[in-house]
């Protein structure tokens, strides 16, 4: 029973996920404090509020609705998406496309009895195992 148990927790899917927990962990720290630490207070500057809109409430009825609270969780939302996008997403999506391009993908046509899509070169469909004539393909394609 606990060789199996081990066996699982040594298989290597468990380990990297438990060490993305980790790190995502990590990185929601460092993000929140950037975000709390440097970009709300400029919000705070732009808009004469000293970056907190806790405070701000509305009385309707005799409820309060502590309306700045939303405010501020909304403000730090979006400026945590926005740290994501262009300081994690944005680069790693051009460091991708530079580093590991994309294989150019051989030019299809429909197998005449399947429909089924071979490559242009194809003498036989892989689907159907139909024969076919190959087209010929230009270099320049």
């Amino acid at each position: 029973m606990l060789k199996g148990f081990r066996d699982f927790m040594m298989r290597g899917n468990v380990v990297d996920m438990a060490v993305g927990v980790v790190i995502g962990a990590a990185f929601t720290g460092v993000v929140t404090g950037f975000v709390s630490a440097f970009l709300t207070p400029l919000v705070g500057v732009v808009v004469g509020a000293a970056g907190d809109f806790s405070s701000y409430k509305a009385n309707l009825g005799g409820v309060i609705f502590p309306w700045g609270q939303f405010l501020n969780v909304l403000i730090a939302f979006l400026m945590t998406a926005a740290v994501l996008y262009f300081c994690v997403v944005l680069p790693v999506t051009k460091a991708t496309a530079r580093y590991l391009p994309k294989k150019p993908k051989s030019p299809k046509r429909p197998c005449p009895e399947c429909l089924t899509e071979i490559p242009q070169a194809a003498r036989r469909c892989s689907a159907c195992t139909a024969q076919v004539e190959p087209l010929v393909v230009s270099p320049g394609l």
